[in-house]
């Protein structure tokens, strides 16, 4: 996995049958060697911290991160 900074992450639940919304944040900074975890959050009810992702996690990138800007 591989971020940059201002990429969203997605956690969805692994439970199977769960009704939950997945859990995303936007990624504040990558502490990571190449954009590899952890990453210093901040998820969408304002909380942060720091996280690395569990398998199944997913990285939307921002547009800009794709072309390396």
């Amino acid at each position: 996995m591989r971020a940059a900074i201002g990429d969203k992450l997605v956690v969805r639940s692994r439970c199977i049958g769960a009704r939950d919304r997945p859990r995303t944040a936007i990624i504040l900074a990558v502490e990571g060697e190449g954009g590899r975890p952890p990453y210093l959050v901040r998820w969408d009810d304002g909380h942060e911290s720091t996280v690395t992702p569990a398998p199944g996690a997913v990285v939307e990138h921002y547009p800009a991160t794709l072309a390396g800007g």
